[in-house]
């Protein structure tokens, strides 16, 4: 089975054909294909490639499934005794992709 780690808003994912993964927001309408070419790894059965930085000529191929945002986090600062309390809510965007095919 061939699995590659990619890299997409910032953090990194290893994925394989069939994974579906919440991702930070892109930029593309639902349905579409996108194609992500940021490969830090490449690999297939026990043959293993690691890019300095990127591995050349590797690209992951993916289905936009839906948009939407994640559960609502509580941020809350307090000082006891002080009469300080702030609170805030935060809810962040992801993009729900499926990956179709690692390329190499």
């Amino acid at each position: 089975m061939s699995y590659a780690v990619i890299k997409t808003g910032g953090k990194q994912y290893r994925v394989q054909q069939g994974d579906v993964l919440r991702v930070e927001l892109l930029d593309a309408e639902e349905g579409a294909t996108v194609s992500f070419d940021q490969v830090l790894l490449h690999g297939l059965g026990e043959s293993i490639t690691v890019g300095a930085p990127l591995v050349d000529g590797v690209t992951v191929s993916a289905t936009i499934r839906k948009h939407g945002r994640a559960d609502k986090i509580r941020i809350i600062k307090f000082r006891r005794r002080k009469h300080y309390k702030r609170q805030q809510g935060h809810r962040q965007h992801f993009t729900e992709i499926e990956i179709t095919g690692i390329n190499a």
